[in-house]
This record gives structure tokens, C-alpha cells and sequence, in this order.
């Protein structure tokens, strides 16, 4: 009986070890060969977009919430139905005169405000007892259109009439000049003092201070060479700013596009004040002549690429956080004709961050211009209005837009817009209508990385078919991106009415060179016609070995 007990158990142990050992011999995932392939990957280059956030994606969030002054204390009195703007305005200018950090709180509750709240100072955070309920509710009842009685957006007014931009539906009778708030302006307007966020005149562009011309740096490397460092300073923020001073012949020109058949917009040199690439960045080192940078450089510069190191007027550690923009619920007139139900407009930043936010039935949630290493995480749009933005990344650098729930309409529910370099979008999810908007005007090197997106494919005599890129931007700006845009391990998530068997055809407009396509899988077999021709690899196939090439990267720098 013991005799035979003990071969049950050594058969029982044989046949795991049997069912284990296939198992065991398991490949374990791959890197794709743009990561693991020397000869691919020097051939594909891939910049390293873990720069991207807060303290170039190493720092933490500031928890300290300094001076702290409560709305309340000023007067506001959440839940009780009439105005709190005068009370906050008090509190905010409360907050302006605290010297160092300082935290304008909200109450529990609904806190009403008819006027646009302007931040000009740094070290300041705008915090609330949370985005869900029982949290905090920040109430803005009146569009930008009848309450932003402010000059600043003069010039982009001007521009839209120069230009003749008007939005023209004959079959919706709509033929109207397009509004200032199509994208810019919010409830929260985010600024240096008297700063100039965006250049719609080049008559007006006057070049920034010039700290240092710049002799010499290789393109992903962090040191450059300068032809005096006295005036640069270890810890200073700079912006490295590369000009066309030989208008369509330029070289960074071909440095951002590379060699290409496709026009490139007049936009790129005809403001020759105007720099058409931008890195804002901090000095980490200074040795002689010799300066490193805080993260990689977007571009070589040489004699026939040259670049300076220039002032640039901004804030630093500013945040938004644990709060709720809510918007009533008015109708859409439609894309280009936004009345201004904008959250947050953030300009002229370095180091800040956006955190914890639900905003319901906007026209853009948060719009961005002319700013840096920026971390933007946790945030839900929701509503029914179709919104023109959920979290729009423009002019900038290093921006890291990070868990982005995107559940209302949005024309463009992603979009890396003009001027946008080694930005992110990491695990966005967009339910509604999903597009990836690559805006021309020398946006490159951007990232979105992990997202999943809730498609509608149409059937028509050809097959099921969808078009995930959807580029805008006018023909001066074109073409839609350069070079290194790059979509990681993106899912796409189709109805049951697709069939289970049949391949969708995922297609683009005409958008620009150099695109990185690696890890593109659906809920249904797919094909990519991406125009230009990109870099595919792993079509059909989640990259499990790297499933974010953000946060891959990240690692591999902090090894």
C-alpha cells in the first residue's frame, strides 16, 4: 500500500515536471529589432523621449505645499449659488504677494468663478480635496468669448483676418472667421508677467538675449560647444534655438525633414527672427568653453547649422491639481468656432505640472504654448459637447502627458501641434472617434506610447478601412511632421460589427517622413498605409518585452 502510494506520487511528479518543462523552455519577449538590432537601429534612430516630464522625468512632484491660503478666508462660500469670483481673485492676489511656495486651496464643493484667474508668478500650486465626488468643483458658467476682456490675444485676432481663416460648411450655412479660443486662452491663464506666448506677426518677433553662440553638438548627445560661457551659469534654464537663416535652403531644415520630395511651408523661414526650433532646457554642467545640457539635443549644431543658447522669460513649479473644471451645457457652433470653455492655457513654464482633474463639457480641457518639461497625469474629459482638445501639446518640449482618459468627442482627442518636440502621450485612452493628430509646423521627435483608442471602421467596395492619422495644419506649415514621430504599441479597439476574420486596412493622410510605427495591434487582423512610407515592425503584435518605450528608456537611464 506505501509501495504503491509512492509511485502515484512519482508519476504525479513526473507528469509536472513533464507539463512545467515546455513551459520552462518558453521563449521569453523579444525587443523589436529597432531596440535589440544594432545595424536597424543605427539605420532607425529613435530619440530617447524619457526626458520628457517634470525634472526631465527623474524629479518627483513637489509635495510641499508652503504658505497655504484658502479661498474661503477671502470670502467664497462653496454650494451656496452665487458668485465667488471677487473672494478668489482676493485669494489669488493673496498668494502672488507670499514670498516662496505658496497653495491657493478650494473648498469641498462648488466654487462659482466669472473671470479668467492668472497665475504670473512661480512656486505656486492651485489645489483642491479631488476631482471625484466630494471633491472640489471649480464652476465657470460663462465662456472666455464674454468675460476675457484682456488685449492678449490681439495679434492672434489680427493673424486670423490676415490669413483669412474662416471655417466653411455650405451645407451647415456656417461660413465664419474663426475664434481666438479655437486654441488658446483658459479659465487658468499661465504666464509671465507681460510674455508674448505665441508669434502670429514676424514683424513683431524680436530675437531673445543671446547668452552663447554655439560652436559645435552632436544630435542625441548633451554637450556643445560655445564660443564664451561666462554669461551662462550652472542651473540656469536656456533655450538652444536653431534659426533658417538660409531660408528654403537652410540645413536644419533638411536636419528636420531629411531627405524628402515633400514641400515644406514657407512658415519655416519667412520669419527670420522667429527661431524654428526650440529646446528649453537647463545647464547641468560647465567646463571652459564646454556646456552640457539637461537632456539631449534635438539637432546638430555646426557651421553650416548654427544655434545660440538664449534667455528665456518663464516660470518654474507651477501646478494644478485634485480639482474639477466643470462647463455648462451649451451647444458646439463647431470646429474653429470655440466660445472658450478652456480649462487651463499654460505658457512660458518649465518644470510644472497638471495632476488629479475630471473637466466636463469643455472646448479644450488644457492647452499648452511655449513651455517645458511639463508632467500632465491623471486627467478624465467628459461631457457631450464636441470638444476641439482634450490635452493639447503645442510649442513645446519635453511635455509628458501621462493616463489620459479622453471620454468625450474631441476633434483632435491628441494632438502634437506646432513647434512640439520629444513630447509624450503615455497610455492615453480615447473612447470616442480616436485620431492621432501629428499638426504641421516642424513638430518631431514625439512620442505616443501605449495608447488605446476606440475606433469605427467603414466598410466600402474595398474592404473595412479607418484613417488613424488625421494631420492638420495649413499648406505654410506643411508637412505634417519631420523626422523620429513615433507610435509605440498602440491598441485599437473596434466594434462587433467588424468582422472577426476580416483585416482593416488603418491608413493616414498625407503626413511627413521618418515615422516610427512598431507594436500597431487591434482587436481584429489590420494592415497600415501609412503616407510616406514609415519604419513598421510588429504589426498585429503587442511588444510585450517593452510594452512602453517611454518608460523602457526611463529604466535603462536610471541604470
Amino acid at each position: 500500500m506505501i509501495m504503491g502510494d509512492r509511485r502515484k506520487r512519482l508519476a504525479l511528479v513526473l507528469a509536472l515536471g513533464a507539463a512545467i518543462a515546455p513551459m520552462a523552455q518558453a521563449e521569453e519577449p523579444k525587443l523589436p529589432r529597432i531596440l535589440s538590432d544594432r545595424t536597424v537601429a543605427a539605420a532607425n534612430p529613435l530619440p530617447d523621449f524619457s526626458y520628457a516630464g517634470y525634472g526631465f522625468g527623474l524629479k518627483t512632484i513637489p509635495a510641499d505645499a508652503g504658505t497655504v491660503i484658502d479661498v474661503t478666508d477671502h470670502g467664497a462660500i462653496p454650494d451656496d449659488g452665487l458668485d465667488d469670483t471677487q473672494a478668489v481673485l482676493r485669494a489669488l492676489a493673496a498668494a502672488h504677494a507670499v514670498k516662496g511656495r505658496v497653495t491657493l486651496r478650494f473648498p469641498k464643493g462648488r466654487t462659482q468663478i466669472t473671470n479668467v484667474l492668472r497665475v504670473t508668478r512661480s512656486d505656486i500650486i492651485f489645489d483642491g480635496a479631488g476631482s471625484g465626488a466630494g471633491g472640489s468643483e471649480l464652476w465657470f458658467s460663462r465662456p472666455l468669448k464674454l468675460i476675457d476682456q484682456s488685449r492678449d490675444y490681439d495679434e492672434l485676432r489680427q493673424y486670423l483676418v490676415r490669413e483669412k481663416k474662416q471655417q466653411i460648411e455650405p451645407e451647415q450655412n456656417i461660413d465664419y472667421l474663426f475664434t481666438e479660443y479655437s486654441w488658446a486662452g483658459g479659465m487658468i491663464f499661465v504666464a509671465p508677467e507681460g510674455s508674448r506666448p505665441v508669434s502670429y506677426d514676424g514683424s513683431k518677433d524680436v530675437r531673445d538675449p543671446v547668452l552663447a553662440k554655439v560652436a559645435l553638438g552632436k544630435q542625441f548627445g548633451r554637450t556643445l560647444s560655445v564660443d564664451d560661457s561666462a554669461k551662462l551659469k550652472v542651473g540656469d534654464v536656456v533655450q538652444l534655438q536653431w534659426f533658417a537663416a538660409d531660408g528654403a535652403s537652410s540645413q536644419i531644415l533638411c536636419s528636420l525633414y531629411g531627405d524628402t520630395d515633400l514641400p515644406i511651408g514657407s512658415h519655416h523661414w519667412s520669419s527670420p527672427n522667429r527661431p524654428v526650433v526650440v529646446q528649453s532646457t537647463r545647464i547641468a554642467a560647465i567646463k571652459g568653453r564646454n556646456v552640457t545640457l539637461g537632456d539631449p539635443l534635438l539637432h546638430d549644431v555646426r557651421a553650416d547649422q548654427p544655434a545660440v543658447l538664449a534667455a528665456w522669460k518663464h516660470l518654474t513649479n507651477v501646478g494644478i491639481q485634485n480639482l474639477r473644471f466643470q462647463f455648462p451645457d451649451s451647444p458646439s457652433f463647431g470646429h474653429h468656432l470655440e466660445q472658450g470653455y478652456n480649462g487651463i492655457y499654460m505658457t512660458g513654464v518649465f518644470d510644472g505640472w497638471i495632476s488629479n482633474l475630471v473637466v466636463d463639457q469643455s472646448d479644450s480641457a488644457i492647452l499648452t504654448d511655449n513651455a517645458a518639461s511639463l508632467t500632465i497625469a491623471d486627467v478624465v474629459t467628459t461631457g457631450a459637447r464636441r470638444a476641439h482638445y482634450s490635452v493639447h501639446i503645442g510649442a513645446v518640449h519635453n511635455v509628458l502627458v501621462k493616463d489620459l482618459t479622453v471620454k468625450n468627442p474631441v476633434i483632435h482627442p491628441l494632438s502634437v501641434n506646432t513647434r512640439s518636440t520629444r513630447s509624450v502621450y503615455l497610455r492615453s485612452t480615447v473612447l470616442h472617434e480616436a485620431i492621432l493628430d501629428q499638426h504641421s509646423g516642424s513638430n518631431h521627435q514625439n512620442l505616443f506610447d501605449q495608447p488605446t483608442m476606440h475606433i469605427n471602421p467603414v466598410r466600402d467596395k474595398g474592404g473595412w478601412n479607418y484613417q488613424l492619422w488625421v494631420g492638420g495644419g495649413a499648406p505654410y506649415w506643411k508637412p505634417g511632421h519631420g523626422l523620429y514621430n513615433t507610435l509605440w504599441n498602440a491598441k485599437l479597439l473596434m466594434p462587433e460589427n467588424v468582422s472577426a476574420t476580416a483585416t482593416v486596412t488603418i491608413n493616414s493622410g498625407l503626413e511627413g517622413p521618418g515615422e516610427r510605427i512598431v507594436g500597431l495591434h487591434a482587436n481584429r487582423p489590420i494592415e497600415v498605409r501609412y503616407n510616406p512610407a514609415p519604419y513598421l515592425e510588429n504589426t498585429n503584435s503587442m511588444i510585450a518585452a517593452a510594452p512602453s518605450l517611454y518608460e523602457y528608456q526611463l529604466a535603462r537611464r536610471q541604470r
